[in-house]
């Protein structure tokens, strides 16, 4: 593969152009167009006026669970556990559904701290009361097994869930150099948030009212759900000096039977929110190439070693260079109808699979045809991903951004792309 300098994809952010908080009203953020070459701005309440007719907007329907939990020793000790993702059960519903214990992939803060024993936790509120221990099991490179085991004091049934609402805080990303507050509990999820799961949100869609869906429903936009549960992966920076050599983390998709009918009878015609809904959208296309050829994801060309293994019930994932390997002759409406013709033939409604996909300069794309995204941080996959998108023209965008006034990253303003 030709390399990808990182270095190319550095531009100066100062720290006073990175918002720290949302603006009171979401839709009211700027946006920023880029079609054609050509880049203009409005704002995004007017969003409805850059997508067609008869699109069909996808969103990432995940919803940020509240998983970093600040353990004390009696030693005063502060440590800080940060879930990452289930292990068993490995399901994300039944794991945040457990009523005695769980076990997850989770970060330590102060390690040095915890050398043995259970750590505990206890809150006492009028709503809830009840212990929380927390054991570590083994280590994985820079990450750690961790099983969770609870109890109420009055003795009633709690799920994982409940407990993380209690005890955890709301994990915003570190480039915010702020504490969580309480604000951020509403203002860190997207109003059409609904499957727990995420470790951050999904932020393209913070910019969206129910006025602005209300809008672009009666312009004659349909809309569709995936879910793509957001790992701190996407905060990580691409280290090496050749891009491909960055390993992408993997991340867990689900979308159910209507949406794929949907992307298979709109073609040409599709708008994702947000880079992980254009992940989870274009990782369709492989998975439909490899139903079409009879195989699965543990065979996916371009899945490093280990990351295709261990993953119960989620046989089907697509390699992080697996769009690279060769040329691809199946149309999209093929491969959408490979997978729901392996939906029907498994009995399922909903397509459960895992992605390790880079999207990269280079990359064909062949399911999105506009992108609503957010200004991404320097040397990141996601400014790879978006140099992808508008053919390597990503610094028209971002020059003009910066000298006019726009707000970066996570709580910043907000661009629609239209597929160079």
């Amino acid at each position: 593969m030709k390399k990808i300098l990182i270095d190319e994809y550095n531009y100066p952010l100062p720290d006073d152009r990175i918002a720290k908080y949302p603006l009171a009203q979401r839709d009211h953020s700027k946006l920023l167009i880029y079609r054609d070459g050509q880049v203009s701005e409005d704002h995004f309440y007017h969003i409805g006026d850059y997508i067609p007719a008869h699109s069909l907007l996808i969103y990432n329907n995940t919803r940020v669970i509240q998983a970093r939990i600040v353990f004390h020793k009696s030693s005063g000790a502060r440590i800080e556990v940060f879930c990452l993702e289930p292990l068993a059960p490995r399901d994300y519903q039944l794991s945040l559904g457990a009523t005695q214990e769980c076990v997850w992939k989770c970060m330590i803060g102060n390690l040095k701290k915890w050398k043995t024993g259970a750590l505990e936790l206890t809150v006492n509120t009028p709503k809830l009361a009840a212990t929380l221990y927390a054991e570590r099991l083994c280590t994985n490179g820079n990450t750690h097994e961790v099983r969770f085991t609870w109890k109420a004091q009055d003795g009633c049934m709690l799920s994982f869930a409940e407990i993380l609402d209690a005890m955890g805080e709301l994990p915003i990303p570190p480039y915010l150099n702020r504490a969580t507050e309480e604000s951020d509990k509403q203002t860190y999820q997207t109003v059409y948030s609904r499957i727990k799961g995420s470790v951050a949100a999904p932020t393209a869609g913070l910019h969206f009212t129910q006025a602005v869906l209300d809008d672009l429903r009666q312009r004659g936009i349909q809309m569709q759900e995936v879910t793509l549960h957001v790992g701190a992966g996407t905060f990580q920076p691409v280290k090496t000096a050749d891009a491909n050599e960055h390993t992408m983390h993997t991340e867990i998709i689900a979308v159910p039977r209507q949406a794929i009918e949907a992307i298979r009878d709109n073609i040409g015609h599709i708008v994702a929110v947000g880079t992980t809904s254009m992940r989870t959208l274009e990782s369709l296309y492989f998975i439909g190439v490899q139903m079409a050829e009879g195989r699965r994801g543990g065979e996916a060309e371009g899945m490093r070693g280990g990351e295709a293994e261990g993953r119960e019930g989620e046989e089907i994932c697509v390699g992080q260079f697996e769009p690279y390997e060769r040329e691809y002759t199946l149309t999209t409406r093929e491969a959408m109808q490979a997978i729901l013709d392996y939906l029907d033939s498994t009995h399922q409604t909903v397509l459960h699979a895992q992605t390790q996909i880079m999207i990269e300069p280079g990359y064909e794309f062949h399911v999105v045809d506009q992108l609503i995204t957010n200004f991404h941080q320097p040397k990141s996959t996601l400014l790879l991903l978006v140099s992808a998108f508008v053919k390597g023209d990503w610094r028209v965008m971002y020059d003009y951004a910066l000298s006019h006034d726009f707000r970066f990253l996570s709580y910043g303003d907000s661009n629609i792309l239209f597929r160079v």
